[in-house]
């Protein structure tokens, strides 16, 4: 798969659904589903932005609303856009519906703020790490090796959006001291891991903090991710996304809305985690103890 565009069906499917909601007003879903002889779960699907949005259905409601030209032509190619397939679909036997949501997410924001107690963030694991990572998780819900090795590749190409995506991701992570000290896999697939955090923290869209286990932070959390959007683009702003991981990959997608929160507690975790260069620092220091 080949990721140089930030463009994803996933953001433009969240986007339509926000103006779709903004546009009914003060009307009930049901006012608006009567009028058009719609059931009420019609209008909440699209409004939700679940499923595909059929442009003759599309082009009912915003005769409905009364949108022109050049609003009306925006929200079609929105609704054209939203109805692509990214290219995780192609590996859609092998993940979770919400995972795919958050590579979907991913693939548009322009910046991601990690912060990750468990595990080195999957966007700047090595693929021996990855596989470690899901050789064990294989070995407890017995998944076959077909859905692994697709799993693996997906990690992978999901890191593109930090090298060949124009413009690139603007990826922000904090990582506990713990996960440089913990081994997984091996520790050759440590050694490697490490060395390769040095060598991806020095992109200039990457910045990499170390909280260490020594810091005076109280503060607790588990892993998530906040995904920024860019506002320029009036159509349909999409506010900030969270989620938070859970052990199985599955995904909690926090609403737009409240997300404030976590940034706040990520700004907290950064302010007391080490700079970048000492971050580098530490985990080359880690790295030595690895490689034995």
């Amino acid at each position: 798969a080949d990721v140089t565009s930030s463009a994803s069906p996933t953001v433009r499917r969240r986007r339509l659904a926000v103006e779709l909601r903004r546009l009914r007003g003060g009307r009930t879903g049901t006012t608006v589903a009567k009028a058009l002889g719609w059931s009420a779960a019609k209008v909440s699907r699209y409004e939700l932005g679940q499923g595909t949005f059929p442009l003759e259905e599309i082009e009912k409601l915003l005769d409905y609303y009364g949108v022109t030209d050049p609003r009306r032509a925006q929200l079609l190619a929105l609704a054209v856009e939203a109805n692509e397939r990214g290219w995780w679909y192609d590996y859609a036997d092998a993940l979770t519906p919400e995972y795919m949501e958050l590579i979907g997410i991913e693939a548009e924001a322009v910046s991601e703020l990690a912060w990750q107690v468990v595990a080195v963030p999957g966007l700047l694991q090595t693929e021996a790490y990855a596989r470690a990572v899901h050789t064990a998780h294989q070995q407890v819900v017995l998944m076959p090796p077909g859905i692994f090795e697709r799993r693996v590749a997906v990690r992978m190409i999901r890191q593109q959006v930090l090298t060949t995506r124009n413009p690139p991701l603007e990826l922000s992570a904090v990582m506990d001291e713990s996960v440089i000290l913990r081994m997984v896999g091996s520790e050759k697939v440590m050694f490697e891991q490490l060395l390769h955090l040095v060598e991806v923290s020095r992109l200039p869209n990457v910045s990499l903090r170390i909280l260490p286990l020594e810091s005076e932070m109280s503060l607790m959390a588990d892993s998530f991710l906040v995904f920024g959007f860019s506002s320029d683009d009036e159509t349909a702003k999409l506010g900030d996304v969270v989620s938070t991981e859970a052990v199985t990959d599955e995904l909690r997608i926090e609403g737009e809305t409240g997300t404030y929160e976590y940034r706040l507690i990520f700004n907290a975790f950064a302010k007391a985690a080490l700079s970048t260069e000492d971050s580098r620092e530490l985990i080359l220091e880690k790295a030595r103890l690895w490689r034995g």
